[in-house]
């Protein structure tokens, strides 16, 4: 069935989604009040779950779960223990130890990441432009974890970093290992899903605990399952799948980090460095400036 395009509703799911997304990093430090990573993990992707369940239900893709499951049973159980197992669990983590407005622009360091792997593992070439902006994403990353001072490197929280930067790694690995797999998106994620939740369920029994959870907990599990692992996801790809430009939709993601950091100083009323300003100026430069030369490139070669 042919998709009707529409590039003004596109935009609409795609501004809402951004606006969705950019809110989770704030709840994240909230939630993480009252819950660990690991109880916030398995409550969020319970709630996930059950949304993408119903998705792939509604649309008559169910019979494609199992189908899809049993013929690569391997391939979805490490998918589903890199994302959300691993990947959440890092990401988590790395939150319990920093700052709101750090934890956002080193976690979104990952776009800068990814060339960087992909280029072996997909055997593609490196262009200068792309090792430039991985450069500047990591020198935009060194500037907020020191506040912009080299005398700062003593004060660097390793761990809340080395978490984070762990997660951006985990999800760069999950994107790798999706490059070409030809399954419903949402299906497949569902896939993954019912994959990664045993095994959080795994290490509940054997790690954690479970004492009487306040209403942050419990607001928190469901906000996050909905609105960064569920419905937006869901969003996103239609935007995608209906734009007939779908590069302006994608560069709304550019957005994300930086209305993020806007509601931590808002609701969790953290200080915003100049020196954060600085750093997700580098990223998202080392993230964007490749982009822009490469369309300008292929532009002109078609002209």
């Amino acid at each position: 069935m042919t998709t009707q395009k529409n590039q003004k509703l596109a935009l609409i799911y795609g501004c809402v989604t951004v606006l969705l997304w950019s809110t989770v990093a704030t709840v994240f430090k909230i939630a993480l009040t009252e819950l660990t990573p690991l109880q916030l993990v398995t409550g969020a992707c319970f709630v996930s779950m059950l949304v993408l369940f119903s998705r792939v239900w509604m649309s008559g893709q169910l019979s494609q779960v199992l189908k899809t499951l049993k013929q690569r049973p391997l391939f979805y159980l490490t998918l589903g223990a890199l994302n959300p197992t691993a990947f959440y669990l890092s990401l988590f983590a790395g939150y319990e130890h920093l700052p709101g407005s750090i934890a956002v622009p080193v976690n979104y360091s990952w776009a800068v990441m990814l060339p960087l792997l992909a280029a072996p593992v997909l055997k593609q070439a490196l262009s200068r432009w792309q090792l430039l902006g991985c450069l500047m994403g990591y020198g935009g990353v060194t500037i907020i974890a020191t506040g912009g001072k080299l005398s700062g490197l003593g004060d660097i929280n390793l761990v809340g970093i080395g978490l984070v930067l762990l997660a951006a790694l985990i999800w760069c690995l999950y994107w790798i290992m999706n490059t070409g797999n030809k399954q419903d998106p949402v299906v497949s994620l569902l896939c993954c899903t019912l994959c990664g939740f045993p095994m959080l369920l795994i290490l509940n029994m054997a790690f954690g605990s479970w004492p009487e959870v306040g209403i942050h907990g419990i607001a928190g599990m469901i906000y996050i399952g909905l609105f960064e692992m569920g419905v937006t996801y869901i969003f996103w790809l239609t935007a995608l799948r209906i734009a007939t430009e779908a590069s302006r939709v994608s560069n709304l993601m550019f957005l994300v980090p930086v209305l993020s950091i806007m509601w931590i100083s808002v609701f969790l009323g953290e200080k915003i460095d100049s020196s954060i300003w600085m750093g997700m100026a580098l990223i998202l430069s080392g993230v964007g400036i490749p982009q822009l030369i490469e369309r300008y490139r292929l532009s002109a070669q078609a002209a």
